[in-house]
């Protein structure tokens, strides 16, 4: 998945990062909301961690603006402040979730977990469709009691595919969401992960389909 970080404090900005890549997340950081919304006009993101104290801004003004915007990405803020009416003000203004600062990153990512869930209409981590069940948090897709452990960027492209599956992903869609913008990656990439996506769901009634000069889209056959 696809995270913006916008967060002005560099070693909790380069800890999140970390820790998140760790798990194959492209993780975008703008450390001011001018950056911020410059990233937001040109890509988009499964979700954006932010902070409300910020050198050009406060947060809370991104969040109104996003959300009047019409925006349904999940936003988790991160805040210092822990008074009772500064997160109820927080939820009232979209904020999906809220953190309280010091972070502690296993929490972190439970809580995005956690909010991407809801945002997909799932109690648990385990994802079906057809006749796979796939997990996102052990990596791992089940096919008729068989369970593959996918490698990390196979795990991130299903991830895309089953959480929309009939909608059609250009090649440039999912080129942005698989690789941050300082690594030189082409299409062929995705072809490459697609095909391997493919041979895993041989055996199952779930295919990657080809849609001639749009791109791909997950369905049962």
């Amino acid at each position: 998945m696809r995270f913006l970080l916008i967060e002005d404090n560099e070693l909790l900005a380069n800890a999140v990062t970390e820790r998140l890549s760790l798990d194959g997340h492209i993780i975008d950081h703008a450390n001011d909301l001018s950056t911020a919304w410059d990233y937001t006009a040109t890509s988009s993101y499964d979700m954006i961690l932010l902070d409300i104290m910020l050198p050009d801004g406060d947060g809370r003004k991104f969040l109104e603006q996003h959300r009047m915007g019409k925006s349904r990405t999940p936003i988790i803020v991160l805040t210092a402040r822990s008074e009772v009416s500064d997160r109820v003000g927080i939820l009232d203004l979209g904020a999906d979730d809220y953190m309280i600062k010091p972070i502690d990153f296993s929490e972190l990512e439970a809580r995005c977990r956690a909010v991407l869930r809801r945002r997909a209409g799932a109690a648990r981590n385990t994802m079906s469709f057809g006749d796979i069940e796939f997990d996102a948090l052990a990596g791992t897709l089940k096919i008729n009691d068989n369970e593959i452990k996918l490698r990390t960027k196979e795990l991130r492209l299903l991830e895309i595919f089953v959480n929309a599956p009939q909608q059609i992903f250009a090649k440039s869609h999912l080129l942005n969401r698989l690789f941050p913008f300082d690594v030189e990656a082409s299409e062929n990439a995705i072809e490459v992960y697609v095909g391997r996506l493919r041979k895993h769901l041989g055996d199952s009634n779930v295919s990657i389909t080809t849609v001639r000069g749009l791109g791909y889209k997950l369905e049962c056959v």
